[in-house]
């Protein structure tokens, strides 16, 4: 594609995006288009499985990003690093996961694929840069069964389901004096979660049965700052520190509730909405969170970054209601290589390698349980002919949950794949 339309496409594809992930997020119709076959059982708890937003470069170094800034790429995880932007940088990337599902002897696959992020870095000047976009922060998609025998009305099946998620719009800006680097993210996080549990009874007749939907419409403010540091160690080596901090904040939820009872006779489902409490209004707290991270690069060929984050998840609330979550942290290490990025003759001395590990916390606890989750990452960064565009990938391959108490282990395999555009928009053009 010609950079003389790049913009516009990039442009017009966000706008049409966030269209879209606002539909889909308010789809009322049991199942979420973005969500496949994916069934995540712990999706039910909190505001649904996070997502990991970190670019995808960073994705295969163990998404250590809080001290990570490239002059050819978007690092959203640290509003700070836009200040380093030396390009337009035009960005979009997306991710298949399967799930490997374990619990009390049984096991099943399930999995899906959706949108990453869609991102536009802008570089103001010599010290600033700005950057707008959309990235996708939770996805909720569960269905689970639940056979019971209550007295009087024999064999009962409770269904319980979801799906939904949240997305966040946000314009960032970074300004750089001398080695420091202060930038913020402002944005929208919007999205609709839906929480439905059914009663079937298979032992009456008719065959009664009892609907209970929750939908939570989310909507409001969001911010996040970050901070950078950068200084030489030496001719060759530089080192960078990176952090991140978000206060707690609330945002706007409106919760509409159904019940309904249903019958099935004869082969047909007669329904009848028994119940409708809509759109009362209340506030979702969200809690604080922090980052620190380091980074020591050599001759723009090696790095090595470590990361430490973490979430007073015991400050959140729905309605004033805390759910089944609890405080989490996450560390990350990882590393990237390039050997040598000025090479005519051998393409692959061009292409930027990375391996690296996470391991943290859940922000998830059921039955007095907590656990944790790790993963082992590696990717690539392939360059196109002699630009500075690329081609990103990054493979996340680990193990979330326990079996302990009655709960679930899931082992996972998650493929990401990013495209990275550059040009120079917004760059004065010289003339000799």
């Amino acid at each position: 594609m010609s950079h003389k339309y790049v913009r516009h496409f990039f442009l017009g594809t966000l706008l049409m995006a966030t269209g879209f992930a606002a539909t889909a997020q308010t789809n009322t119709t049991g199942s979420s288009p973005l969500s496949g076959k994916e069934n995540d059982p712990y999706s039910r708890y909190g505001l649904g499985t996070l997502r990991n937003t970190s670019n995808i470069g960073v994705r295969g170094m163990g998404s250590a990003s809080t001290a990570y800034a490239n002059p050819f790429a978007i690092n959203a995880d640290n509003p700070a690093s836009y200040a380093s932007l030396k390009l337009t940088t035009y960005e979009l990337a997306g991710e298949a996961e399967m799930l490997g599902i374990h619990s009390n002897g049984s096991n099943y696959s399930t999995g899906t694929a959706t949108l990453s992020y869609l991102a536009i870095g802008i570089p103001m000047g010599k010290h600033g840069g700005l950057s707008l976009g959309l990235r996708p922060q939770t996805k909720v998609y569960y269905k689970m069964l639940d056979s019971v025998t209550i007295n009087g009305l024999g064999k009962n099946t409770y269904v319980y389901s979801g799906d939904g998620g949240l997305n966040y719009a946000y314009l960032g800006a970074a300004y750089k004096i001398g080695g420091f680097s202060l930038g913020f993210n402002f944005g929208y996080l919007f999205g609709t979660i839906r929480n439905s549990s059914v009663l079937q009874q298979a032992d009456t007749i008719p065959f009664l049965s009892s609907e209970f939907t929750r939908y939570n419409k989310i909507g409001g403010i969001y911010w996040k700052g970050g901070a950078m540091y950068e200084t030489k160690l030496n001719s060759k080596l530089k080192l960078r520190l990176g952090a991140t901090a978000t206060i707690g904040q609330d945002v706007n939820v409106a919760r509409d509730n159904y019940y309904v009872n249903f019958a099935i006779i004869g082969g047909t489902t007669v329904q009848d909405t028994s119940y409708y409490d809509p759109a009362v209004k209340g506030k979702i707290h969200l809690p604080t969170s922090y980052s620190f991270g380091a980074q020591i690069s050599g001759n723009d060929r090696w790095a090595v970054n470590v990361d430490y984050s973490a979430t007073k998840w015991s400050q959140y609330t729905n309605f004033g209601a805390p759910d089944s979550v609890q405080d989490s942290y996450r560390v990350g290490v990882g590393a990237e290589f390039t050997p040598n990025p000025s090479s005519i003759y051998n393409y692959f001395q061009r292409v930027t390698y990375r391996i690296g590990g996470y391991y943290g916390s859940d922000y998830v606890k059921l039955n007095n349980t907590g656990f944790d989750y790790y993963a082992v990452t590696v990717g690539a960064s392939f360059p196109f002919k002699r630009s500075t565009d690329r081609l990103h990938t990054a493979l996340e391959i680990g193990k979330r949950g326990t079996e302990t108490n009655g709960l679930i282990k899931e082992n996972f395999v998650r493929f990401s794949l990013g495209i990275s555009l550059n040009d120079k928009w917004f760059i004065k053009r010289k003339y000799d």
